[in-house]
């Protein structure tokens, strides 16, 4: 932890290494797959795990190196990657976000979204809870007239399929 005037956090140059220590661990492990798929040219051609190996390898090779830079570079960047506040408004935004995503598999995709829209009018907009709703509620029943109707697309409604009574 570093701080800079009455920032504190964690420095640019640790996450640079935590990041490219996550891409290295992602590269290994399609490479190693890639040998077990087979990655060798054979009599007809390349096997399974040809062009994941060699993505597996240049990720590697690229990740270690951005690792090496920022563990022992000359020029480690030792700003404030992000300060309390900062990640406060980020998260504000990530979690209903996860939560939305996570919510799909139950409620589908024009129910979630419309929770979604309308909590994220009421929650971080400041917007009044009828305003809000009706907004949710209109954009997916635009989406689904567009999707379901129109296009004939159909998209997930969810294990409760809470909109199985339209017949679609």
């Amino acid at each position: 932890m570093e701080a800079e005037g009455n920032r504190s956090g964690v420095a640019t140059y640790i996450i640079e290494a935590f990041v490219a220590l996550l891409i290295l661990i992602l590269g290994l492990t399609v490479a190693y797959q890639a040998v077990q798929l087979g990655h060798r040219w054979g009599t007809d051609g390349p096997g399974s795990g040809y062009f994941p190996f060699y993505i597996g390898v240049i990720l590697s090779i690229c990740s270690a190196v951005v690792l090496f830079q920022a563990l022992f570079g000359k020029s480690k960047n030792t700003e404030i990657f992000v300060d309390s506040e900062q990640l406060k408004r980020v998260l504000t935004v990530l979690i209903p976000a996860a939560i939305f995503v996570g919510s799909i598999e139950f409620l589908g995709m024009y129910v979630a979204n419309a929770i979604y829209i309308a909590l994220f009018m009421i929650i971080l907009g400041k917007n009044s809870i009828i305003k809000s709703v009706l907004v949710g509620l209109g954009t997916q029943t635009v989406f689904f007239l567009a999707f379901e109707v129109w296009f004939k697309v159909p998209l997930y409604k969810g294990s409760l399929d809470l909109l199985g009574f339209l017949g679609y």
